[in-house]
């Protein structure tokens, strides 16, 4: 077990790391994209959050979490909290947001492109003929279009200064995912494509002084997920009796660490195109979660779920 710590710097040792830094979380209305961007502000950094739920308006999820909400997470952990409501579907929007972080901050250190919000959309264990045509191409579309738009606009400002930082947010690592189906073949593929993007995207970046990885959370308690389970982030062990493998899970703080452990690094080059897991991380940067453990999800799934042995997570987290 390692430190303890319930506050935004307790395990967190990038605290203050990147005070003067410009992030952008791309997708940070909840989850693991609001979990990011908090603990960026923590690390003192600038975070512009987008998401479409925003200024009154909501996305096709009708949840209560909005940009401004997680604006004022970051600026309380610490950092300043920027709230922008695009769609990244929308190459204007995109365009306009890149613009602005350019004419208010004049630089970007960090972009994170976790753009999703198709968990309504995916059909489980459905074949690619029975599965909706419509909701499948609208998965790809929310998980594979929206970050290409936004890397296309937002590289170059990126690639201004070097040692910028990019990290696709997806579910899997490389390894897991390529012996592993998930879900469905439109889910699948979503989040396969992401974790090749960051590998050809490090290609183009590494001339330009510019690091790219694709980055996994494990089993994440975000809100939707706490709801599911009808508990919340206090007493979310009460769902352990009706999922006990959920003993793995994490915090969206815990990736949040993550991404603010690699933008604080030096050295984060020598992770160049590679797949990363929040666990994975959390050994090589020293971080822990909010309850000061180290859950290694991508380990525990093949070596204790996936392999049919009894839910404990004693020496994995």
């Amino acid at each position: 077990m390692g430190e303890q710590g319930g506050g935004p710097t307790g395990g967190n040792p990038t605290s203050g790391a990147l005070t003067g830094r410009v992030a952008l979380v791309a997708g940070a209305t909840r989850g693991a994209g609001r979990g990011i961007a908090t603990q960026l502000g923590a690390a003192g950094a600038t975070v512009y959050v987008t998401g479409r739920s925003g200024g009154g308006q909501r996305s096709e999820y009708d949840r209560p979490e909005t940009i401004e909400e997680t604006a004022e997470l970051v600026t309380a952990a610490g950092g300043r909290g920027i709230p922008v409501r695009v769609d990244h579907l929308e190459a204007e929007q995109v365009r306009d947001l890149v613009a602005r972080i350019d004419r208010e901050a004049g630089r970007l250190d960090v972009l994170v492109n976790d753009i999703w919000g198709a968990e309504l959309l995916f059909e489980w264990d459905t074949p690619v003929w029975e599965h909706s045509l419509d909701r499948g191409l609208r998965m790809l579309r929310l998980a594979v279009d929206t970050h290409l738009v936004t890397s296309h606009f937002a590289l170059p400002l990126l690639i201004r200064r070097p040692g910028g930082l990019h990290v696709e947010i997806t579910d899997g690592t490389a390894e897991y995912n390529a012996d592993t189906y998930r879900i469905s073949t439109f889910y699948d593929l979503a989040k396969a494509s992401v974790i090749r993007m960051a590998w050809a995207l490090a290609h183009e970046l590494r001339p330009h002084g510019a690091t790219s990885v694709a980055l996994t959370p494990g089993w994440l308690r975000s809100e939707i997920m706490l709801d599911t389970f009808k508990v919340t982030e206090d007493n979310w062990r009460d769902a352990l009796a009706e999922q006990p493998h959920f003993c793995i899970s994490e915090s969206p703080a815990f990736v949040g660490r993550a991404v603010a452990a690699l933008a604080a690094d030096p050295e984060v080059s020598r992770w160049s195109g590679r797949s990363l897991s929040s666990g994975q991380l959390a050994k090589e940067y020293g971080f822990t979660d909010l309850d000061g453990s180290r859950p290694d999800a991508w380990r525990y799934l093949p070596e204790v779920q996936d392999a049919g042995g009894p839910a404990d997570a004693t020496g994995y987290r």
